[in-house]
């Protein structure tokens, strides 16, 4: 970063608020909705989780970059954050499995970046106001000007992004070791590491397109079906809701993760809504209410499920404890469950990948039944 030392950059959010800082990573303006991560570490996991289309990420933790980037922890083919704020870019790469400065990732593929920004109070304005609309440049320096550009952005509310960063065509991913069972993924925005951890259970998944119909995936005759993550309003997703509610109806075991999770519980019949703020990073506590344990989460979302909307077959299997919003859903006649968070964990604590074995089950209890 040394010839761009002293480069100014601009971030400014849809209500006026401005932060000056140095540009790094790679030049040019960015506009999405600004967000915050409170995950220590995985910041490359973060940059290429594809649910963060659409968004400016800000890292709470102080000091990013300090390990480098490889190849082995990317979550997708590219990094999806539209721009990237933090307080301290790290000057050096000191890791063993470092392929490449993060400085040099971000310049690589066209993503923009500043850091010198007082991340706390950026935090801190965003949790008071909520999550808003954003435009982070390091070409145009007035604030009237960037202004205006957040403005004229788009906004989150009704936004389809599944489209966006979904596969264009179906692929394989073989298991590990002897195959157990197949597994269909809807892919709206799909971590590597889910699919790695269904594969790691003797899955063979099949990775189809957000838009295939629930004919095509029943024809392929799965022994369940995976709905992953991803960006977006669930409330713009009216096709894929339709086919996902044929897919659970048709008995086949179904587990829904994340923007999964939104969209199953709508298909049963409830509604969603958006968060102030959201929830993003590894912290985050849930409670199992039929065993009261807590589990410390990997969380990336920005909508939940209203519990109030569902029908009464759905059941409330998971809370929040910091806004006690719904966590995990279960059908009480259907082989369905969701829950709200990311049990491959990537990046975060391991607490929840128990959760892929109750996918597992559930599978296990349908092929006892044939």
């Amino acid at each position: 970063m040394t010839k761009r030392e002293n480069k100014a950059a601009l971030l400014v959010l849809e209500d006026g608020r401005a932060f000056r800082g140095r540009s790094w990573g790679a030049e040019g303006e960015a506009c999405g909705e600004m967000v915050f991560n409170t995950s220590m570490s995985g910041y490359q996991e973060v940059l290429t989780d594809p649910s963060y289309a659409g968004q400016v990420v800000c890292m709470t933790y102080p000091l990013i970059g300090n390990y480098g980037v490889n190849e082995a922890d990317a979550e997708s083919a590219r990094p999806w954050v539209e721009g990237f704020v933090v307080r301290e870019a790290s000057r050096t790469a000191s890791n063993w499995r470092s392929e490449e400065t993060l400085d040099a990732y971000l310049k690589r593929w066209g993503v923009v970046a500043i850091d010198r920004v007082d991340t706390r109070a950026l935090v801190r304005h965003i949790r008071e106001r909520g999550a808003m609309r954003a435009c982070l440049s390091t070409v145009d320096l007035n604030e009237r000007s960037v202004l205006e550009k957040a403005l004229s952005s788009a906004s989150m509310e009704n936004r389809e992004l599944a489209s966006v960063v979904t596969t264009p065509r179906a692929y394989e991913v073989p298991p590990v070791g002897e195959e157990r069972f197949h597994v269909v993924c809807y892919d709206f925005g799909v971590k590597r590491n889910s699919l790695g951890e269904l594969a790691r259970l003797g899955c063979r998944v099949t990775v189809v397109p957000s838009t295939t119909p629930a004919l095509e995936v029943l024809a392929l005759r799965p022994d369940g079906v995976y709905l992953s993550n991803g960006p977006g309003d669930p409330a713009s997703m009216h096709a894929a809701v339709e086919e996902i509610r044929r897919v659970a109806e048709s008995g086949v075991p179904t587990f829904g993760i994340c923007f999964g999770h939104q969209l199953l519980g709508r298909a049963f019949g409830g509604t969603t809504y958006k968060l102030r703020f959201g929830h993003r990073g590894g912290n985050q506590p849930v409670k199992d209410i039929s065993t009261g344990k807590v589990e410390i989460t990997s969380h990336n979302h920005g909508f939940a499920v209203s519990a109030e909307s569902l029908p009464p077959e759905v059941e409330v299997t998971h809370r929040n404890l910091n806004d006690d919003c719904v966590e995990g859903l279960r059908h009480t006649r259907l082989p369905v469950i969701s829950v709200q968070y990311h049990p491959e964990a990537a990046p975060g604590p391991h607490d929840a990948a128990h959760h892929f074995l109750r996918f597992i089950e559930l599978m296990e209890r349908e092929h006892a039944t044939r």
